[in-house]
């Protein structure tokens, strides 16, 4: 059985590391990758590969930056090209951003049938590039992985079938457990520290952690400024470390928001998993906007203050540690101020966050896909 997979982000590599390897134990299945290329920086793309145990790409399409369109065109051109030598019998999909929905809209053209590992998320905002891929892939898609009961619910809403849905639980969280034996390692964090230049102090007692990159929230020059000011005050309080995304730098230098040179403000290059992970499961609390982080904070039981007003994984706010601040700096404020004094939301991991969901999407592969392809 011929297994193809096709990444493209960050996030991508995380979810797709445990599945290569619950495949690469099964008798049967041959793969192989094919990389976008949709993030092209090395620190946000080839660190990964090394520090999950992923192969080197067969292919890599290269395709870099550019808008939604142009991006998401010419990963359907190289695409095409590669899926009529290679022939799969499945490809697999990851996430929500643009190759995936332009790697499932080929493949529904060549009749190649698609899986779609973390489906049925849904946010319910369309103005989000990627609640429109979630939705497009998900009604291509002929198998849909998903991570929590409410994406079956969602995929049900949508009119999909309930026989192309199955529920796996979160392959991020694999990824994590994994690797979490870094995490007690003294030596890796040293070798954070000397990679962040951030004082041994720091990562040793409170600080927040910080990431920002979505269109909504560094787009806006207004808006960055606000953000990136606020943070600043409430490092006098509290140490903010912050990792910053190579399109997030990019639109602080053109809108010129300037460090106001607080000592304990600290802005660092991107880091690789393992390292980002050694930050986050130590801090005091996470601001974030990203979808993974959410996830990753309630599995490891940290406070996470989400800048957005809405999310695709409502299942962190219901059950987990995140809470929905929007974009309004004096929430954000109030609810850093109420962790401070231990007022911390209290969470739980939801079902099937265990650590095995690959291996449960390697079984259904098995039972579904080996012996019977032609069924779907």
């Amino acid at each position: 059985m011929k297994i193809m997979h096709v990444v493209g982000a960050r996030p991508n590599f995380m979810k797709l590391a445990p599945v290569f390897g619950a495949l690469a134990e099964r008798n049967g299945f041959s793969q192989t990758l094919v990389h976008t290329g949709q993030h092209y920086d090395n620190r946000m793309s080839e660190v990964f590969f090394h520090q999950l145990g992923i192969p080197a790409p067969d292919n890599n399409l290269a395709v870099g930056s550019g808008s939604h369109a142009t991006q998401t065109a010419q990963i359907m051109t190289r695409l095409e090209e590669v899926l009529l030598s290679n022939a799969p019998d499945l490809v697999l999909v990851y996430g929500d951003v643009n190759s995936t929905v332009a790697a499932t809209l080929v493949c529904s053209k060549l009749l190649i049938p698609v899986g779609h590992v973390e489906a049925g998320l849904r946010s319910g905002d369309r103005t989000m590039p990627e609640e429109v891929n979630r939705v497009l892939t998900d009604q291509m898609a002929e198998l849909l992985f998903t991570p929590s009961t409410d994406a079956n619910e969602n995929l049900l809403h949508e009119g999909i079938s309930e026989e192309r849905i199955h529920l796996v639980g979160n392959v991020m969280i694999d990824t994590l457990v994994r690797l979490m034996k870094f995490n007690e390692n003294s030596h890796n964090l040293k070798r954070l520290q000397k990679q962040s230049n951030l004082p041994l102090n720091v990562l040793h007692n409170k600080y927040a952690l910080v990431t920002l990159h979505r269109p909504s929230n560094v787009d806006d020059p207004e808006k960055l400024r606000e953000i990136v000011s606020t943070l600043e005050e409430l490092s006098d309080d509290l140490p903010m470390v912050f990792p910053v995304h190579p399109r997030t730098r990019k639109r602080i230098l053109d809108c010129c928001v300037a460090s106001s040179g607080k000592r304990h403000f600290y802005m660092l290059e991107p880091l690789g998993y393992v390292e980002f992970l050694i930050l986050q499961k130590n801090a005091l609390l996470v601001v974030t906007d990203s979808g993974g982080i959410q996830e990753e904070t309630s599995f490891l039981g940290v406070p996470c203050l989400t800048l957005r007003d809405n999310t695709e994984r409502p299942v962190t706010v219901t059950m987990g540690t995140n809470k929905l601040v929007g974009r309004n700096m004096d929430q954000l404020v109030r609810e850093i101020r109420r962790i401070l004094v231990g007022d911390v939301k209290k969470g739980c991991i939801p079902p099937l966050w265990d650590g095995r969901a690959s291996e449960r999407i390697a079984d259904i592969l098995v039972d579904r896909l080996c012996c019977n392809l032609g069924e779907y």
